[in-house]
């Protein structure tokens, strides 16, 4: 979905008017987005690659995907209701290399690693950060560099290094709320300044909403959603002046030990190969964030 932390989450959903005008604060978690319009990439099946898929999918014809949403522009539902996004185009992309189709199935994201563990999902797919922490209890196929970006109300500037006393919004259990500011936080009250008051929300679209309604004073979140969040908010917040910092993967999470892992890890190498992939990032305008070689487990700490 931060660089999310459960994996690293999610982007803008319009501010709620009534039809008086008055900003709301309830009702404001429609997860529907009109967004970019983008093409889907055609891409042809691999019989090599495919033909190393487990039998339980390839009987099946389908890799279950479970995925957290919003968190635009990686996955989020369109007007119809249909779940998209970047993270959605590139693994369509995968199971038609695989010749199989990707099943989406919502899910809140703290429960998305333990449902791989139980065996009801093939794959995880939620901008799920990398990590050795999460190493432990399932397999990652990278897919996506990523850093955190701040965003600021705009003409109200914040300093992500000096953010002391500061209200900073963030998606739950993401990087951002479970380690980036909590560290920050500590530099703040060792140099014996007032920490950080880190706001958690449960959807990254709430997170921006607080900063769009001047609840909070700053967000921190995944560089393509902040883009993408800013790009939406009609020129109400901005990036602040501080570059977006930090290294780390996306990965989608397989049941530890699986062969699924490897199978996933050559269907992307094969779509960054063939250029598909990056012709998928292009189309999202996340290209900053995209890699030349995908590996199991890259994470590194």
């Amino acid at each position: 979905m931060s660089v999310r932390s459960v994996l690293g989450r999610r982007a803008l959903q319009a501010v709620c008017v009534l039809a008086g005008g008055a900003l709301v604060l309830t009702g404001c978690s429609n997860t529907e987005d009109s967004g970019p319009a983008v093409e889907k990439v055609k891409v042809e099946k691999n019989d090599s690659i495919a033909a190393q898929l487990p039998d339980k999918i390839k009987q099946s014809g389908k890799l279950v995907v479970g995925v957290n949403i919003p968190y635009q522009p990686n996955e989020y539902k369109d007007p119809s209701g249909k779940i998209v996004g970047y993270d959605v185009d590139l693994m369509d992309a995968v199971a038609a290399t695989l010749g199989v189709k990707a099943e989406y199935l919502e899910s809140a994201f703290e429960k998305i690693i333990p449902t791989i563990q139980a065996g009801t999902y093939d794959v995880g797919m939620s901008s799920i950060t990398d990590t050795k922490e999460r190493e432990q209890q399932v397999d990652f196929t990278t897919y996506f560099n990523v850093r955190t970006q701040w965003a600021q109300q705009k003409g109200k500037p914040v300093d992500p290094d000096n953010a002391c006393g500061k209200r900073v919004a963030v998606q739950a259990t993401t990087i951002q709320d479970t380690d980036d500011l909590p560290a920050k936080s500590k530099k703040c009250q060792d140099e014996g300044k007032p920490a950080i008051d880190i706001k958690s929300f449960e959807e990254q679209s709430a997170a921006t909403n607080a900063l769009m309604l001047g609840q909070v004073d700053a967000m921190a979140a995944d560089l393509p959603v902040t883009v993408y969040a800013i790009q939406k908010s009609e020129g109400k917040i901005e990036k602040t002046s501080a570059a977006a910092y930090g290294a780390a993967l996306y990965g989608w999470a397989v049941a530890k030990g699986s062969p699924l892992a490897a199978v996933l890890q050559q269907a992307v190498q094969s779509l960054v190969d063939n250029g598909k992939y990056l012709e998928i990032a292009k189309n999202w305008g996340v290209e900053e964030g995209a890699i030349t070689k995908s590996v199991i487990n890259g994470a590194a700490s």
